[in-house]
């Protein structure tokens, strides 16, 4: 098999088998080897972007399946028999989301169950069609301490880890790709897994007397739930690695210091420290789901995406708006210049 041909292949392992048909040879003249290099070479220039963007665009596409080796059966299995805690999600009809992560005599650490019910309420989000922001926050007034020790200890296997890695990495990007605009609202402390999680939201906001700490490398391990990546975007290689190999620990003043942070709140009161999120979110959210949806699915494609691809990306989402509801009445309204 030549070179082209062979990224053909490796192309077609990256969809499902129900979009394959389009990368199927259908030339009468497939047999021959001119034909096939020059069809090969006419696909390697467009289909690397537009693999990209058919996988970005499908809903809940993961980044890893079997063709990793990665099956997503056997480690559910695995998770259900690390039990305790919930992750429980309440929507609001103002199109607010709160996703309560809730463990409090572990710190609110993630069990098994917890990891596979986070999966199950990232898969409610992205069927929620009224959705426009969503927070994240722990029970009991602090954040999450990570993964529970008790997983961990028994996971002990590299194919674990990698296993439990995986997972996450398919859990946490689907969250970040939810076309909700999301807020970590940190109280207390953020451990470990539970500040990767925190990377994976829109914006963060801390309490006065919260904490942030990426301890990973005082478990001999680095993050793992695509928090490196994440952190890096939010505010670059120099400080990442600094905050990464010295374990620091942020706390608000730090935090908003460096970039983590985007805002601390007035209140370390679990309920107040909540409706303060609430009110700072709604300020990003007001205007109809369809529009803030909208909005948010092209930041993340141009976060994601190739220039050509986000752009794209941004004719088609336009394609949905222009002329509809909420533009006409802005329209029939003049509102452009209104405020």
């Amino acid at each position: 098999m030549d070179g082209a041909s062979a990224a053909i292949s490796e192309k077609q392992s990256l969809l499902p088998p129900s979009q394959q048909e389009g990368l199927q040879p259908d030339h009468p003249n497939e047999g021959n080897p001119a034909t096939s290099q020059e069809m090969a070479a006419s696909i390697l220039k467009t289909s690397t972007l537009s693999v990209r963007k058919k996988l970005f665009q499908q809903t809940g596409f993961p980044l890893y399946s079997t063709s990793h080796g990665f099956h997503e059966e056997d480690v559910r299995k695995k998770l259900q028999q690390f039990t305790g805690g919930s992750v429980d999600l309440h929507k609001e009809d103002d199109g607010i989301g709160i996703l309560t992560l809730n463990n409090p005599s572990k710190k609110n650490a993630f069990s098994g169950v917890m990891m596979l019910q986070l999966l199950e309420k990232v898969i409610e989000l992205e069927n929620w069609k009224e959705g426009k922001g969503l927070i994240v926050c722990g029970a009991k007034n602090t954040f999450c301490s990570g993964s529970d020790l008790n997983a961990v200890k028994s996971l002990g296997t590299s194919k674990d880890g990698v296993e439990l890695c995986m997972f996450m990495q398919n859990t946490l990007t689907r969250f970040m790709r939810l076309p909700l605009i999301s807020v970590a609202l940190v109280q207390g402390r953020a451990m470990g897994g539970g500040a990767e999680f925190t990377t994976a939201c829109d914006f963060r906001l801390m309490t006065p007397s919260s904490e942030i700490r990426f301890v990973h490398k005082e478990m001999g391990i680095i993050p793992s739930w695509g928090g490196t990546a994440r952190l890096i975007e939010i505010v670059g290689s120099r400080q990442t690695l600094k905050v990464l190999s010295g374990a620091l620990k942020l706390d608000s003043t730090i935090a908003l210091k460096i970039g983590i942070a985007d805002e601390i709140l007035q209140s370390s009161d679990g309920s107040q420290s909540l409706e303060e999120a609430r009110r700072w979110l709604q300020q990003f959210i007001s205007g109809p789901p369809e529009v803030i949806r909208a909005l948010k699915t092209v930041v993340s494609s141009g976060r994601e995406l190739a220039l050509e691809e986000a752009l794209e990306t941004e004719r088609d989402v336009l394609s949905t708006l222009w002329g509809g509801p909420a533009n006409l009445e802005a329209v029939a309204k003049k509102k452009k210049f209104n405020k």
